[in-house]
C-alpha cells in the first residue's frame, strides 16, 4: 500500500495544492485521485498566475471572452470557475460518499476586498452561485477584518475555507466566527451543516526564523505551532457549545494543514507530511511534495491530541528570542500583502495575455 493510501486510511484527507487546465485535460488530476488517494484540492492566485502565464492552454478561453467579460477580474473568475467546476465534478463522488465531509475544491475571493466585509460576502455569494457546485469552498482570509465576513458567509450557507491562519489564537478566532454563523443558523431554523475548513500555514514559520535560531531548533517551529493548534482544535470539538451544535445536525469545521512543502533544502522533503499525520484533518500539499510522499514517504506517529511537547519546544524558541505572538501577527500581515501582490500579478498576466491575443486576431 502506498504511503498516501496509508495516510488516507489513518483518517487524514490528502488534498492537492494546485490546479491547471492541463492536468484536467490530460487526466493527471484523475490519476492522482485514483492512484494517490487525493480527495480535494486548493487553489490561489499564484497557482492560476503560473498556469495562465506559462502556457497557451487558456488562450482560446480568453479569446472567446474578449469583449464579453465585465472586467479582467470577472474574466479571471470565469477561467477559474471553468477549472474548479471540472475538478469539483471529479471529486463529487467523494463528496457524496462522505456525506459532504470531503471532496472539496477551493476558490479565493479577491484579496482587494480584505477590509470590506459587505463586498467580500457579496463576492462569496456570487462565486458560489456561479459555480453551481455543492463542493466548492470559498477562501476568505482569517484576518481580523475577515472574521465578520466568515461569520456572515457561514450564516448565509456558503461553505468557507478560512485561509491565512498562523497561530492558535488566530485559529480559535476563526473557528469561533464559524461557530457563531452556525449558531445563528440553528436559531433561525436553518440547516446547520455548512462545510468549512480552517487552514493553518506551517512552513512559513520555519522560513521566518531559519537565520535566528540555533541548528537544534531548525525546522521545529512550524510543527510545534501545529501541535499547539491541534490541541485547541480538540478542545473546541469537545466543548459544550460545539457539541450542542452537533446535536442540532451541525458538523465541525475541520483543521487543515497548509504550506506543507519543505522550504529548507537540508530537511526532508516530506518533513511536514510525516509530522502532521492526524485523523479528521486535511493536509493540502504541493504536487512535488505529494509525489515525494508517494515515492518514499512513511506515516509517522499520530499527532498527540494534548499537544505533546509543543509548549516545551516553544519555550526553547522564546529563550532564543522568538516572540511567537508578534511573529504570528507579522506572518499574517505579510501573507495578506503577498496575496494582494499575487492577485495584482495575476490580473496583470491576464491583461497581457488579452492584449497579445487581440493583436494576433
Amino acid at each position: 500500500m502506498k504511503a498516501t493510501a496509508k495516510l488516507h486510511e489513518l483518517g487524514q484527507s490528502l488534498w492537492l495544492d494546485n490546479i491547471t487546465r492541463a492536468m484536467l485535460d490530460d487526466g493527471t488530476l484523475k490519476r492522482y485521485i485514483d492512484e494517490l488517494s487525493i480527495t480535494g484540492l486548493t487553489s490561489n492566485p499564484t497557482i492560476f498566475d503560473q498556469a495562465i502565464g506559462k502556457s497557451s492552454t487558456y488562450d482560446k478561453a480568453i479569446r472567446d471572452r474578449l469583449g464579453k467579460a465585465r472586467s479582467v477580474e470577472d474574466l479571471f473568475f470565469d477561467l477559474a470557475l471553468e477549472d474548479l467546476t471540472r475538478a469539483a465534478d471529479l471529486f463529487r463522488p467523494v463528496h457524496d460518499r462522505t456525506n459532504g465531509v470531503d471532496g472539496w475544491v477551493s476558490l479565493e475571493v479577491s484579496p482587494l476586498l480584505a477590509y470590506d466585509t459587505k463586498s467580500t460576502l457579496a463576492m462569496a455569494k456570487d462565486l458560489h452561485r456561479r459555480a453551481g457546485r455543492p463542493n466548492l469552498l470559498i477562501k476568505i482570509p482569517g484576518t481580523k477584518e475577515g472574521l465578520p465576513a466568515i461569520e456572515e458567509s457561514i450564516f448565509a450557507g456558503i461553505p468557507i475555507n478560512v485561509t491565512l491562519l498562523f497561530s492558535r489564537e488566530q485559529y480559535v478566532a476563526a473557528a469561533q466566527a464559524y461557530q457563531r454563523g452556525i449558531e445563528r443558523r440553528i436559531k433561525a431554523g436553518l440547516n446547520p451543516y455548512v462545510g468549512s475548513v480552517a487552514s493553518l500555514f506551517i512552513s512559513r514559520w520555519d522560513v521566518a526564523v531559519k537565520d535566528e535560531v540555533p541548528d537544534k531548533l531548525r525546522d521545529k517551529l512550524g510543527i510545534a505551532i501545529a501541535m499547539r493548534c491541534f490541541k485547541a482544535y480538540h478542545e473546541l470539538l469537545d466543548s459544550p457549545s460545539w457539541q450542542r451544535s452537533y446535536n442540532f445536525g451541525a458538523r465541525p469545521q475541520r483543521l487543515l494543514w497548509a504550506s506543507t512543502g519543505t522550504k529548507d533544502p537540508r530537511a526532508s522533503d516530506i518533513l511536514y507530511i510525516k509530522a502532521l499525520a492526524s485523523p479528521f484533518t486535511v493536509n493540502t500539499m504541493p504536487e512535488g511534495t505529494l509525489k515525494a510522499f508517494s515515492d518514499h514517504g512513511e506515516v509517522g506517529d499520530i499527532l498527540p491530541q494534548d499537544g505533546g511537547d509543543c509548549e516545551k519546544v516553544l519555550a526553547e524558541f522564546a529563550k532564543a528570542g522568538i516572540d511567537v505572538d508578534a511573529l504570528a501577527a507579522r506572518l499574517q500581515d505579510e501573507g495578506a500583502k503577498s496575496f494582494v501582490n499575487s492577485w495584482n500579478d495575476l490580473i496583470g498576466c491576464i491583461e497581457a495575455k488579452s492584449s497579445e491575443i487581440k493583436k494576433a486576431s
